[in-house]
């Protein structure tokens, strides 16, 4: 038996896919009627937090933060079967799941941080990614009940909290890319370029595609051989903003990025290329 804490959109689908292969799962969650609800589709659910986790094999959990995970597992550890294992989908701070992993070892139980890049419709669906980190046996024996959850399991290495700080990493990317979307979209509507033509562009030419190689260009600080000089960039920028201002739309990302443009340029590396603003964080 499964129990799963925390029956948010992420939770509630992963039970739904769970409860679709023929397992038995008990719910909980903080607003009752969340879990309530999975009961139409075959789940238990328990308003008593340590009722829920009673007789479970395997805790799954997907909280707001490190402080209502701990607070969760703390309340519920009085309901743990001996040897019962943890596996927390809830995105972290790196030094919480460190701290988590070391603690519940010491009281006898078994946790693994295993964030996910998958939205609801991914946890329906198993689809996505799965991430974990820490003790390698554990993994490989977690890894028949983790795979099949996800679309593919990423493994990365011994360090416990290598797996929290690499989502921490995917959703910086995500949280830089809405807003150049935001940004692009404002000087879309400064320019009278209807959203249309934004998405006929990035249907043919998807700059997306090109991260990985932007990425290891930036790792092998060539700067010496600009393919768009960090001048011309920053001119470009100027552009942009020249464009919003004149339209009275406000731009959240460009400006930052003009201004430690000019901080390189004021270093003399103007005909450079323009990644070298990355340099200091090699």
């Amino acid at each position: 038996m499964v129990t799963y804490l925390g029956t948010g959109l992420l939770g509630s689908n992963f039970v739904k896919a769970m409860l679709n292969k023929g397992q038995n799962v008990n719910v909980w969650n903080r607003t009752s009627a969340k879990a309530k609800a999975l009961e139409q589709f075959g789940a238990k659910a328990f308003e008593d937090l340590t009722e829920a986790v009673k007789g479970a094999e395997r805790i799954h959990m997907t909280l707001s933060d490190d402080q209502a995970v701990d607070a969760v597992l703390e309340k519920a550890k009085a309901g743990f079967a001996p040897g019962v294992i943890i596996v927390d989908h809830t995105t972290t701070s790196t030094k919480g799941a460190a701290k988590r992993t070391e603690y519940w070892k010491k009281q006898g139980f078994t946790y693994l941080h295993a964030p996910v890049f998958m939205g609801p419709s991914n946890a329906l669906d198993a689809t996505g990614y799965m991430l974990v980190s820490g003790d390698q046996e554990l993994i490989k024996k977690m890894e028949p009940i983790l795979s099949p959850m996800t679309g593919k399991l990423l493994n990365f290495g011994p360090e416990v909290n290598r797996a929290a700080g690499v989502k921490l990493l995917g959703n910086s990317f995500l949280l830089f890319l809405t807003t150049g979307l935001s940004d692009t979209l404002a000087l879309a509507k400064a320019m009278n370029i209807p959203s249309s033509d934004l998405v006929n562009l990035f249907g043919e030419w998807n700059p997306g595609a090109g991260a990985p190689a932007r990425l290891k260009r930036i790792l092998a600080a060539d700067f010496e051989n600009p393919s768009w000089e960090l001048a011309m960039a920053r001119k470009d920028t100027r552009l942009m903003m020249e464009e919003a201002e004149a339209a009275n739309k406000h731009l959240a990302a460009i400006p930052a990025i003009a201004k430690e443009m000019d901080q390189w340029i004021g270093k003399g590396l103007g005909n450079k290329d323009w990644t070298v603003i990355a340099k200091e964080n090699l």
